[in-house]
């Protein structure tokens, strides 16, 4: 479960510009280490500590090969990679040349079982003055109920 605080912050753009509008944020990321990942596959699969850190290795190899390539990659039912380069408009068609084009991009495209784990997420928004509302509106009710009979 994924938990967020409420935090004030000043527009910047839009129909707020200028004033204070509230959002909710992470309260902080927990993420699983390499050392951690590494750790759970020794321990679910054959293989050993050292096969396990290669298969990193050959993957991130892969992914670079992939990007000076403009290839895409396939890893089955996670997800797939692709090179995506996006260019500037140019308004004589004489003036297009490879300065129009953008930085290229690496674009993570999640396969259909992690999109449904990601809908299965569970969020809760801790927010204080919402709890207080509650409490006051609980209270109402209760002192209706006895003072009014």
């Amino acid at each position: 479960m994924l938990e967020f605080k409420v935090k004030s912050l000043e527009a910047k753009v839009g129909k707020l510009k200028g004033k204070t509008v509230y959002v909710a944020e992470p309260k902080g990321q927990q993420k699983l280490t390499p050392e951690m990942v590494l750790e759970r596959i020794v321990r679910e699969t054959s293989l050993s500590e050292g096969d396990a850190r290669n298969v990193f290795i050959t993957l991130r190899n892969l992914i670079m090969e992939c990007a000076r390539l403009g290839v895409g990659l396939d890893l089955g039912d996670i997800f797939s990679l692709r090179v995506v380069v996006r260019s500037k408009q140019i308004e004589k068609e004489i003036d297009v040349t490879a300065d129009a084009l953008k930085a290229p991009k690496l674009v993570l495209t999640w396969k259909d079982p992690i999109r449904r784990a990601l809908k299965q997420l569970q969020v809760e928004v801790d927010n204080p003055k919402r709890k207080e509302e509650k409490k006051k509106k609980k209270k109402e009710e209760g002192g209706i109920g006895q003072h009014g009979n």
